[in-house]
């Protein structure tokens, strides 16, 4: 909850302040808040993430279901204290002007599968196991992420990113439902993709 928290509330604060260097902050939360979190809990961070090392066999699916309810808690709480901290707006994932719904499902599918194979393969694999370098790679994976396909998608590549700070937006009366499932759908079939692939890898 805690990473997801200050993941979140990094997102709010650096695109509601409308600065260009926004994707380098995110990863850049990511990246410290898993080498914070990384020994106590795997610093998941992510629905999706949850989701691939579940299926690659290395969490259970009760405790999975745990780990995504405290990071959609942290996201929740971490779009209203954005909202609060700008005043009354907070940052809320949207298909970019000119795009598609399409797209920006594929653009999530893509750097999620992107993210979590990463994530699989530098943070659970024993060929890499008791590396210094894991945080790096997965914080600069969603900064390429967000620059890449910010544009396109909005850029959450995290169900709990979605979900929290769409539903803060909708209650305020900012923003509605009708996007909600491209960062839930994207997000969790990339994340399926990349367990499926890193088991190919491995096997």
């Amino acid at each position: 909850m805690i990473g997801t928290f200050f993941l979140v509330l990094t997102i709010g604060l650096a695109v509601g302040s409308g600065t260009e260097f926004a994707p380098l902050a995110i990863g850049s939360a990511l990246m410290i808040m898993v080498y914070m979190g990384g020994h106590i809990s795997g610093a998941h961070y992510n629905p999706a993430v949850t989701l691939g090392v579940m299926l690659r066999g290395k969490i259970e699916s009760a405790e999975a279901i745990k780990y995504m309810a405290f990071q959609v808690v942290g996201a929740l709480l971490a779009a209203a204290v954005s909202m609060f901290l700008l005043g009354g707006s907070t940052f809320a994932p949207a298909v970019g002007a000119g795009y598609s719904s399409m797209q920006a499902l594929v653009a999530e599918i893509l750097f999620t599968f992107a993210l979590v194979l990463v994530v699989l393969n530098t943070a659970t694999a024993d060929t890499t196991a008791g590396n210094s370098y894991f945080g790096l790679a997965i914080g600069f994976t969603v900064m390429v992420g967000a620059f890449a396909a910010g544009g396109i998608s909005g850029g959450a590549f995290n169900p709990a990113v979605g979900l929290g700070s769409i539903i803060v937006d909708a209650m305020m009366g900012e923003g509605s439902f009708g996007e909600v499932w491209i960062y839930l759908v994207g997000p969790f079939a990339g994340g399926a993709l990349a367990a499926t692939v890193f088991k190919i890898q491995n096997s």
